[in-house]
């Protein structure tokens, strides 16, 4: 009973699983196309086949490469054509895991490999051939006359064309295309090109020609295509449409337009896509794309003619995460341009963008030639988190850059939502004399910027940079609502002679930014600075104990600007240059818990700081508007128009100077509340609200305070002379025998005179025995007068005096009809 499941065990052991690939692995004639082939051995040749004008036709009914073996295409019997196509009629899978190549041709010649039960690439396979290499899992090749080259009908004899191919029909029972290989050891670091000397080989074409693999899914473990040189590469995943082949001078280019359904593309494990040399390009499309354990997208442009592009279209997600094993290196898409002309853009489209454990899109120019642009559109969120964790200055990113003079490209971002977290951070930056890119980010509803990389301490960020001579360029954020929290950035700076850049900021429905990072010291902002760092990272990258550049100005619109918990907005110049202005547009801003909204210099002239509102300010708990300078600078101007401003808890607004001139302060407002003038800063435990212009030893600056209500010239109305008319009050002409009564009711008595105001609301009682003075006479009282009409104010103005009285128009109401003795009520 154990004999059998011992041999088989026994023998199972004695393959290994080369020689099981070897046993299986054949290259065999289906009949159909007068296709000879010839083995010796693990090696297969392949001679004849149908020629059409400058096509070949092959057809197999199985197609397999063993470990070491070869399937060559002899073209001595039909040495002039330019283009092989094959294809698979059984139901095997290709296994590739040695060396397709072509022999004894004229021209160039391309090769199309169409199996549409899979191909699989092992991490022996390769190319030798002078065209381009398409591998498919088709299930048939579309010509330009009508005629299809299928793999459906075998036993029919083809109806084979000399025209051009113009797509590839993808159908249900069409499978996946895997490429296997060791992976890359591609080394790339922040401000030096990626190494690729130690990268093996994989699949490759030449240059200028196209290396394409479209498959209803299609899978990288460690495996490596290029075309070495220069040229296009393009791997598509399709599960139902066509495919259209465009003609290019570098082989074919897919048109995806006919598709109906995308599949997945995964690269895993240091896979590579490299198209690096003159004018390359790489195009990736499908539905779930991912790059995962430090997988790449590489073009490294060498030449004198630019390279195209890197295009990636995912109609799912696009994900980069994962990293090398030493942890060092994240998943990355890259352009490094080395060569003499502009390099080409990088183009991503998704319905969701993630990029993890550093993670990164770069386009960056190391030569004279200007950099290439990165434009995203992510129809839903995209989310840049992290950094990698055996190297942390290699955080998640996307970055255009110059280490020369040319300049960096742009970035534009276009999303529903966008999150930058642990340290991410989308950028252009000039570490060299060229200029930064300009960054334009649009996000439907969010833009989250929070946290920082908690090794090193750098902020999530948005952020325009320069660490050289070259200026940033300009940031522009346009979205529904910006939280910046726990330390997060957004802004531009330098740290050397550079000028830092403009950022404008259009949130339609708020702006909060609130709070520190728990274990630093780095606070929520919205900067533009010339910055002073620390002698290390001086050290490291040559930068100056003391930047010159001039910093940036600020412009934010919203209707509603939160800044709490020390969090602050800022433009700042550490060095002799000026500060930028600050502009603030918002329907009303609340400062609170050491929030603060500054412009200053240490020894230039500090930035102005303007804000206006429509509603008001509010500041309090220790919170700061200023506008001051260090050593010789003269202090900025403060302008504030806002109908209320109240600071409480120690708030204060101050343009204080040093040596220079104290700035000035001019608030226009219907009301301030809590603070108050004061010649000098009075210290924080006194807990006054302050509004200062001061120098400590020079002129101090000008506060002017314009306290504006509502008009005074509108609607005045001119009163009548005499407020009544005492015709009204008092009937006249009254008889005697009409029977009149005077009678006084109420608890208060009745004071002695018209103005005089009662004494007491005690009830009067009169205890005299007043029977003496009873008469039988009859009383006639005076007539009792109508309860006065209260008339309502309408209008007011400023006497001479300085106050305010209250004024009425004539009271709408009709007067009381003259009094006569007949409306006179018998007693």
């Amino acid at each position: 009973m154990r004999v059998v499941p011992f041999l088989f065990i026994l023998i199972s052991g004695l393959f290994t699983p080369g020689m099981m690939q070897g046993v299986i692995a054949q290259v065999t004639s289906d009949g159909t196309t007068n296709t000879i082939v010839n083995p010796s051995g693990n090696n297969f040749n392949i001679l004849n086949g149908i020629n059409k004008g400058n096509n070949l036709f092959h057809s197999f009914s199985n197609f397999s490469v063993p470990t070491d073996g070869s399937a060559t295409f002899d073209l001595t019997n039909t040495p002039n054509i330019t283009t092989i196509f094959s294809r698979v009629t059984g139901s095997n899978v290709s296994n590739i895991d040695g060396l397709i190549r072509t022999l004894n041709s004229n021209n160039p010649v391309s090769l199309f490999l169409m199996n549409p039960n899979g191909i699989v690439f092992g991490p022996n396979a390769s190319l030798n051939i002078g065209g381009s290499f398409v591998g498919t899992t088709a299930n048939s090749i579309k010509f330009a006359d009508g005629i299809e080259f299928s793999t459906t009908n075998p036993s029919t004899p083809p109806l084979l064309t000399m025209s051009v191919p113009i797509g590839l029909q993808m159908g249900q029972n069409s499978r996946e295309i895997t490429v296997q290989g060791n992976g890359h050891r591609l080394i790339s670091g922040s401000f030096t090109p990626a190494n690729r000397s130690q990268n093996p080989s994989g699949l490759e074409v030449g240059a200028g020609n196209t290396l394409a693999l479209l498959g209803s899914r299609v899978n990288f473990t460690g495996g490596i295509a290029g075309v070495n040189g220069g040229g296009h590469l393009e791997i598509g995943s399709v599960s139902d449409g066509q495919i259209r082949l465009n003609p290019t001078e570098q082989g074919w280019v897919g048109d995806y337009s006919g598709v109906r359904q995308f599949n997945d593309i995964h690269l895993a494990q240091q896979s590579l896509l490299d198209a690096s040399g003159s004018s390359g390009s790489i195009q990736l499309l499908g539905r779930n794309i991912n790059f995962t354990e430090g997988s790449v997208a590489l073009i490294q442009n060498l030449g004198r003619q630019a390279s195209v592009e890197i295009t990636v279209n995912a109609t799912g997600t696009l994900n980069l995460t994962g990293n090398t094993p030493e942890g060092r290196q994240g998943s990355l898409i890259q352009i490094d341009n080395l060569g003499t002309s502009q390099t080409g853009d990088i183009t991503i489209s998704a319905a969701q963008l993630s990029l993890q454990n550093g993670g990164q899109i770069n386009n960056r120019t190391f030569a004279p030639a200007p950099g290439g642009n990165i434009t995203v559109n992510v129809a839903g969120s995209t989310n840049i988190d992290g950094f990698a964790p055996g190297e942390p200055g290699n955080g998640s990113v996307i970055e255009t850059s110059t280490v020369s003079s040319a300049n960096a490209g742009n970035v534009t971002l276009s999303t529903g939502n966008l999150k930058i977290v642990n340290g991410g951070t989308l950028l252009s930056t000039s570490v060299g004399s060229g200029q930064a890119g300009t960054l334009r980010v649009n996000a439907q509803d969010l833009i989250e910027i929070a946290g920082n990389n908690s090794i090193i301490f750098l902020p999530s960020a948005i952020a325009s940079s320069t660490i050289n001579s070259g200026n940033a360029q300009n940031t522009f954020i346009n979205t529904s609502r910006l939280v910046i929290r726990d330390g997060g950035l957004l802004g531009s700076g330098t740290l050397a002679t550079g000028s830092a850049s403009n950022v404008t900021i259009n949130a339609s429905k708020s702006v909060d930014i609130q709070g520190r990072d728990a274990e630093s010291i780095l606070s929520s902002s919205i900067v533009s600075s010339a910055q002073i760092v620390d002698p290390a990272f001086q050290a490291a990258y040559g930068i100056p104990a003391i930047p010159t550049g001039n910093a940036g100005s600020l412009t934010i619109n919203t209707p509603f600007l939160r800044i709490t918990d020390g969090a602050y907005i800022s433009v700042k110049n550490d060095g002799p240059g000026r500060a930028g202005d600050l502009l603030l547009n918002a329907n009303s801003i609340f400062v609170d818990n050491q929030g603060s909204i500054t412009a200053s210099t240490a020894s230039g002239n500090g930035g102005n700081v303007k804000l206006n509102l429509q509603d008001y300010l509010l500041m309090r708990h220790g919170s700061l508007i200023s506008a001051t300078a260090a050593g010789n600078g003269n202090g900025g101007n403060l302008l504030i128009n806002a109908p209320v401003i109240v600071g409480l808890e120690n708030s204060d607004i101050i343009a204080n100077a040093v040596q220079g001139r104290g700035g000035n302060i001019n608030i226009t407002t219907q009301g301030i509340i809590g603070l108050a003038f004061h010649n000098t800063l009075t210290p924080r435990t006194d807990l006054t609200n302050d509004i200062t212009a001061s120098s400590q030893f020079n002129v101090n600056g000008i506060v002017q305070i314009n306290n504006i209500g509502v008009d005074p010239s509108s609607g005045l109305v001119e009163l009548p002379v005499e407020l009544t008319d005492p015709s009204q009050q008092i009937a006249t002409g009254c008889a005697d025998t009409q029977g009149s009564s005077f009678v006084a009711i109420g608890r208060g008595g009745i004071p002695q005179n018209p103005a005089q105001e009662v004494g007491s609301d005690r009830t009067w009682a009169d205890i005299r025995d007043i029977s003496a003075y009873r008469k039988t006479a009859e009383v006639i009282t005076q007539i009792p007068t109508s309860p006065a009409v209260l008339i309502q104010a309408n209008s007011w103005h400023r006497n001479a005096q300085g106050k305010i009285e209250l004024v009425a128009a004539k009271s709408p109401i009709p007067g009381q009809q003259p009094l006569t003795c007949a409306a006179i009520p018998k007693s």
